[in-house]
């Protein structure tokens, strides 16, 4: 039996493992929501989660794999808390892991290369000019801006940093120890809305009822011990648990992400609202992916829906659905009708979406 394996079996008879039964879930194609509500005074940024600023905080659902619930659910629970107040963003997160390791230690390295947490924020859910922090266990962080996702040619924009971030790791264990079992690690992260503003596309500090695109991700290596020290299994892939699951193996699906509702009211008073421009921007992300398909086919765009051979989903947009063809590629939009009065969304070649009157 691994070591990791008898770790495993040591937490499940402490009853560690938060049995992952009462874990809520979100109807099964929907992105997760959580209520983001003003810290009444700043959390002690120390990596521990348990000053009275963190406690009236409410917990994210329990991470699922990233390709959501076709996959099983992961051995050892994650989830995230969050907060906000004039000057940061504030997020805390608690990984249960048995073996607690991390190798990198200059900033800005690939942190997912070793086990970590990971932010990504997309605050005008336009799908660019994103941002991702990635940190291990040894608060090493990688903070990176993406102008568009890579499937459309974003590089990392690694050179971009938060200035003023703050973040403290606390484990709860022996860090790279492997002849003890340890229960986990905690992330504190303060991040401040200065250095979201220039690209956020929308008020920042945020204001009352503002939904922003963000997601949470875990990457967890399976490992084993040789001469007293970690190392990962080889012809292994690292697997990926999630806040709000992607659907495939890509955390850079910006429409996939889960949708955060920040509050000014007291805590437990505000209600999480539907996005309703949600449905209207799937139907455009699917004309989208059927573009993108067309191209590999054909190497070009195509010029009409009927040319795509796309099928609209039931019920169908009727006439409100158009694709046009641009100097630049194409771009297509349909009317969503849920908003008071109806607005028109859209989408382009390179997957960025926005809304008009």
């Amino acid at each position: 039996m691994s070591l990791r394996m008898a770790a495993a079996l040591v937490l499940a008879a402490a009853g560690i493992g938060a049995q992952l039964s009462d874990r809520g879930e979100s109807k099964p194609g929907m992105p997760r929501g959580y209520v983001c509500e003003r810290a009444v005074r700043p959390p002690v940024i120390d990596g521990l989660l348990d000053d009275p600023a963190w406690q009236a905080a409410p917990w994210t659902e329990h991470f699922v794999d990233i390709e959501g619930y076709v996959r099983p659910l992961p051995p050892f629970a994650t989830r995230a808390k969050m907060l906000w107040d004039d000057r940061f963003f504030y997020v805390g997160a608690w990984l249960e892991e048995p073996q607690v390791w991390a190798t990198l230690s200059q900033r800005d390295s690939v942190i997912f290369q070793d086990n970590d947490f990971e932010v990504f924020c997309d605050p005008d859910g336009d799908n660019h000019n994103y941002y991702e922090i990635e940190i291990n266990a040894l608060n090493t962080v990688w903070d990176l801006r993406l102008a568009k996702p890579y499937r459309d040619g974003g590089p990392a924009l690694n050179e971009w940093e938060i200035p003023g971030l703050r973040s403290v790791v606390h484990v709860d264990g022996t860090l790279n120890d492997p002849s003890d079992v340890d229960r986990g690690w905690s992330v504190e992260m303060a991040i401040p809305w200065a250095a979201l503003a220039e690209f956020a596309g929308r008020p920042v500090p945020p204001r009352h009822g503002d939904q922003w695109r963000m997601n949470f991700s875990r990457v967890e290596w399976r490992t084993e011990v040789a001469a007293g020290h970690y190392g990962k299994l080889a012809g292994r892939r690292e697997d990926n648990w999630v806040w709000s699951p992607q659907g495939v193996v890509d955390m850079h699906r910006p429409e996939k992400w889960g949708i955060v509702q920040f509050s000014t009211a007291a805590p437990g008073e505000a209600r999480l609202r539907q996005d309703p421009t949600l449905p209207a921007r799937d139907l455009l992300t699917s004309v989208y992916y059927a573009q993108r398909s067309f191209r590999e086919q054909h190497r070009r765009w195509a010029r009409t829906l009927e040319e795509l051979g796309w099928t609209p989903p039931d019920p169908a947009p009727g006439e409100s659905l158009r694709l046009e063809t641009t100097p630049e590629g194409w771009q297509a939009s349909t009317i969503a009708s849920a908003t008071a009065p109806p607005v028109r969304v859209w989408i382009r070649q390179d997957s960025r979406t926005w809304v008009s009157d």
